[in-house]
Parts: structure tokens; C-alpha cells; sequence
């Protein structure tokens, strides 16, 4: 099965690096060193630098690559706007997405999909700090804004950079199941699942935003914290500040108010136990500091778009 991935001036090498570790180790677990073919396809011949400097030859440009591709992925680049204007490699682009399996993009390759056409009225994801732009440049698209990967029909589009293993494993378990995708999961020390649909980062990552170190160690309480009181009251005192002193510095350097991100952070730490147990809905809500199960029904389906039996029917097996 041919994977191919495109690739071009001062593109981002885990983009391209990430999923190719994903199918070879797949190829690997399975025995079969050709199960997956991965190749890199330039926009010119010879060496492409990466943005972070270092060198990737190709193996074949959009003008020599001959041959049948399975599975074809852009990716993504800090100057993809370069890529997004080229009017002859939309045209490569075309041709070959309407002859795959399956297409797609890592990060802000999105954005050379897109100057196609091809990703008009489709639901898409791609790097957090771009899906604004994506959305105003291209409103023809549906910017899943929180997603990790998104997919719509033979369409894979998935958010930033480490975003593209993920994608690349869902391909490898769509290809040949879950205990496949597990092993690959497993050797390469990554989530099996960090599913589209959800938040696509934890309270723990957005926790290391703040500049402000009364500020992050507000964060760092809340999630070590989870089932103590965080009223804004409490955590303004804890923080040395007047409540309303509190609630505008937090907002002024995390982007959300502080209750947002308890919620955020109670519901993102009761999917996960959602995921790696059988507890019922009241056992979860305390577990994660909510007094009253029907306030955590409510908050989970708000911050993840689906009931908790709806999430455990689709993202956990």
C-alpha cells in the first residue's frame, strides 16, 4: 500500500516524519515490510530543507512521480501560503485526490487542500492557531476548531504537527484493526486514541499558557485538585488577588475564565476515566469534584459535543 506525502520548501519534518514512523512500524508489526510504502513527493527534485533546517531528499517530484498512490497526505508548513498560491500543484492535487483511496492533510496543509477546492463543504481540522484563518480564508470549509483529526467520507484532515501520528494510526486500525493500531500505539509511546470531536488539548496543556506564576500555580492546584472547592472566590484567594482582580488577570493570560477551564479540566480528566474504566456516570462526577450528576451530564455533553453513553459508544471498545 503506497503512502505518499507531500512536501515542499521549509515544510515541517514531523509532519511528514511522524506519520511515516506511524505506517512503517505498522509494516513492521505486521511482518510485512512492504505492507505500507511510504514515499516523499517534492514540489521540486533533490534535497527539501525543513523549517527547523534539516534536509529530506525526495523521492520523486509532483512533475516525475509515476505510479498508483493509496493514501496521499500534504504537509503542513509555517510558509504555507507559498504552497496555497501555486496554481500547478493545485492542479497535481486535483487530479491525483480524485484517483485515491484516500486524502488528506497534516497541520496547515489544510490550507494547499483548500486553494483546491477540495475541502469545500467538508469537515476539517487543522493547527489551533490557524483555524480562524482557515475559516475566513476558506468558508466554504467546516473548521472543527478543537478536533485532533477529522474525517469526512475519504477525507483525513488532523490539527498540528504530532496531530498527523494520530491520523496516521486511525488510517493503520481502518486499514487492519484495533490490536494492529494498539502494538504501533504501544511501541511508539503515543495515546492509541486522541479522537476528533474532542478538546483538541487537555486542561494540562492549556495549563502551560499563563506567563504569570500565581497564575499557573492556580492551574497546577485545579489539577491536582479537581474534587476541592474552585470557586472563584477560593482560588482568588489562593492567589492573593480580590475576586474580580483574579477573574481578569486569569482571562488576560489563559484566554478563559476560571470556571471554563475547571470545567474543561474536570471533564477532560472524566473522559479519560470514561475511557480506561467501566465507572458509572455518578462515580465519574464525584471522581472529578461534581456534586451532582446531572451538572456533569450537562457539562460533558457542552465540552465534547456528545453524551457520555454516546462517547463511550463511539470512542471506547
Amino acid at each position: 500500500m503506497r503512502i505518499a506525502i507531500l512536501a515542499f520548501p521549509r515544510f515541517q519534518l514531523l509532519d511528514v516524519a511522524g506519520p511515516a514512523d506511524v505506517f512503517n512500524e505498522a509494516s513492521r508489526q505486521l511482518g510485512k515490510p512492504g505492507a505500507y510504502q511510504v514515499q516523499v513527493i517534492g514540489t521540486e527534485e533533490g534535497m527539501l530543507q525543513s523549517s527547523g533546517g534539516l534536509r529530506l531528499a525526495v523521492d520523486a517530484s509532483v512533475a516525475t512521480h509515476r505510479g498508483s498512490i493509496d493514501t496521499l497526505l500534504v504537509a503542513g508548513s509555517p510558509n504555507i501560503e507559498d504552497m496555497a498560491s501555486d496554481l500547478r500543484l493545485q492542479d497535481w492535487l486535483r487530479l491525483q485526490c480524485r484517483k485515491v483511496r484516500r486524502y488528506g492533510s497534516v497541520c496547515t496543509g489544510a490550507f494547499v487542500l483548500a486553494a483546491t477546492g477540495l475541502l469545500d463543504g467538508k469537515r476539517v481540522a487543522t493547527h489551533w492557531n490557524s483555524t480562524a484563518r482557515l475559516a475566513a480564508e476558506y468558508p466554504g470549509t467546516c473548521v472543527e476548531a478543537d478536533a485532533i483529526y477529522v474525517r469526512d467520507g475519504k477525507l483525513f484532515t488532523s490539527a498540528g504537527v504530532t496531530a498527523g501520528m494520530d491520523l496516521a494510526l486511525a488510517m493503520v486500525e481502518e486499514d487492519h484493526g484495533r490490536e494492529l493500531a494498539l502494538r504501533v500505539a504501544r511501541e511508539l509511546v503515543m495515546f492509541l486514541k486522541r479522537p476528533g470531536g474532542q478538546s483538541q488539548f487537555s486542561a494540562h496543556l492549556a495549563a502551560q499558557t499563563a506567563e504569570r506564576s500565581d497564575v499557573r500555580e492556580v492551574q497546577d492546584y485545579i489539577l491536582a485538585n479537581l474534587k476541592e472547592d474552585l470557586s472563584v472566590p477560593a482560588l482568588a484567594s489562593r492567589a492573593g488577588m480580590s475576586d474580580r482582580s483574579f477573574a481578569r488577570i486569569f482571562r488576560s493570560e489563559t484566554g478563559t475564565t476560571p470556571a471554563e477551564f475547571v470545567e474543561n479540566t474536570r471533564i477532560d480528566a472524566a473522559r479519560r476515566l470514561a475511557e480506561d474504566s467501566d465507572l458509572p456516570a455518578k462515580r465519574l462526577a464525584d471522581a472529578v469534584g461534581y456534586a451532582n450528576v446531572d451538572g456533569f451530564r450537562r457539562a460533558f455533553a457542552r465540552r465534547l459535543g456528545l453524551s457520555l453513553v454516546e462517547y463511550r459508544k463511539r470512542f471506547v471498545r
